[in-house]
């Protein structure tokens, strides 16, 4: 066993990635055949790319079995899925006692009436911080933004791409969203860290967007009446789980907390039982991340016999053997990351792919992994926001009815504008502050 693991250590080779070509062709074969991606499940393509990985690796079936068994089993893996399971069942309590609609209201109360196109990307940005999802925050305003388009004359694409766009900035940014979660355990970085260089990339977009749906809104009439009744105690789980999070408290005891709190808000609601509050939890960890759970552990499996047989060392030399800066090496995995969310079109499992191999060239040419985590995280949400086949603008564009996803692309704005600030923090090595100082030989 020993002597075959260091054979596949020592060892460069290309044909290692062939599971991993087969993951992409069999996702581009699934989009000529069906012009779908997701007729393809994630998790079966896994399989296959792992059940070749296994049968093309060296050793004995059961060598390569024990091999994939401690890729599983990766510590960054294991913590990965329990806060995961943690996340669904925070997100299934939380949807379930009726937390969602009442995030929805509050946010729109606040926001003036006068503004709507504005007003509509800020409630999109909060909800999406604080539920950690840009599917469920559109899902839950695109019928908001269907109603008020045509009594505010605003075209009702650009009225979704107000409303993808303030997603987008959650999925980037919240604690609680799979892209952060992956990012930050891929890299081994802190929450808070990574979200400190990522808002200072993000922000001004943000800011110039609100100025740009402000100076929008003053030219619109103002007759929408958008908010419902807001049942403020229901919206106490996102608050704590925002506040307790950019705090910096673990997340696992911030998503704990979260789920108890909507739990017992739930109970105190005649018309939700604790057994309503158990099935909420389960539908949360199994369906909304019961998918994620296992493409993780395949994902991982299948890493560890691409890194044993030399794969990730053979790909990483191709992506760097031209690198001389490290502007350079970060520009290399803007391109991995882009490449591979084009295949997926699901920037989750995007980072859960190009993860392990962005850390490595870190590792190699000493970039700081909080900027890393920010690059990945931040790159993989400006492409997943400007797929027109991408889940975010399929949803949005379902729910509107005859819309087609290519009508709202021109309107992505805030996916286009954080795509041009990530580029422009590679070229200018913004922020600074972590910007290494420490340079490798690249000669």
């Amino acid at each position: 066993m020993n002597q075959t693991n260091n054979q596949l250590n020592r060892k460069p080779n290309g044909w290692a990635l062939m599971p991993l070509g087969l993951f992409f062709v069999l996702y581009i074969i699934t989009f000529i055949v069906t012009g779908q991606l997701d007729s393809l499940p994630v998790s079966v393509a896994f399989v296959l790319a792992a059940a070749t990985a296994l049968l093309s690796a060296k050793g004995t079936i059961n060598q390569r079995i024990n091999i994939f068994c401690k890729g599983a089993a990766n510590e960054t893996i294991l913590l990965m899925i329990v806060i995961f399971i943690l996340a669904g069942a925070f997100a299934g309590s939380a949807k379930a006692m009726g937390a969602v609609e009442a995030t929805v209201n509050m946010a729109l109360s606040f926001l003036p009436h006068d503004m709507i196109p504005a007003s509509i990307f800020l409630a999109a940005c909060f909800i999406s911080m604080s539920m950690g999802t840009s599917c469920g925050t559109i899902a839950a305003l695109t019928p908001i933004a269907v109603d008020i388009s045509p009594q505010i004359g605003m075209s009702l694409p650009a009225m979704i791409g107000i409303v993808i766009g303030g997603a987008m900035f959650g999925d980037n940014l919240s604690y609680i969203s799979d892209t952060t979660i992956v990012a930050t355990r891929t890299q081994d970085v802190r929450m808070k860290d990574k979200f400190k260089v990522n808002i200072r990339i993000v922000w001004p977009v943000a800011v110039l967007l609100t100025g740009l749906y402000i100076w929008q809104g003053f030219g619109l009439s103002h007759t929408a009446s958008v908010v419902n009744e807001v049942e403020w105690l229901k919206v106490i789980p996102y608050m704590v789980v925002l506040v307790t999070a950019l705090a910096g408290i673990n997340v696992m005891v911030v998503l704990l907390t979260g789920t108890i709190l909507s739990g017992i808000i739930g109970l105190l609601d005649a018309g939700f039982s604790i057994w309503d509050w158990a099935k909420a939890m389960n539908d949360g960890i199994v369906n909304d991340m019961g998918e994620l759970i296992i493409v993780s552990l395949l994902a991982g499996g299948l890493f560890e016999i691409i890194r044993r047989s030399g794969g990730i060392d053979w790909l990483v030399a191709q992506l760097t053997k031209n690198i001389r800066s490290q502007r350079t090496a970060e520009a290399s995995i803007a391109t991995l990351v882009a490449c591979t969310n084009l295949c997926t079109a699901n920037n989750t499992i995007t980072l859960i792919i190009t993860g392990p191999i962005a850390r490595q060239i870190g590792d190699t040419f000493h970039l700081d992994p909080r900027r890393t985590a920010s690059l990945l995280d931040t790159f993989s949400c400006f492409v997943q926001g400007i797929l027109p086949y991408g889940a975010q603008v399929l949803i949005a564009a379902k729910i509107a009815g005859n819309l087609q996803p290519t009508e709202v692309v021109p309107y992505l704005y805030y996916p286009f504008l954080i795509g041009i600030a990530v580029i422009l923090s590679i070229v200018f090595r913004y922020p600074r502050k972590f910007a290494p100082k420490k340079q490798a030989n690249f000669s």
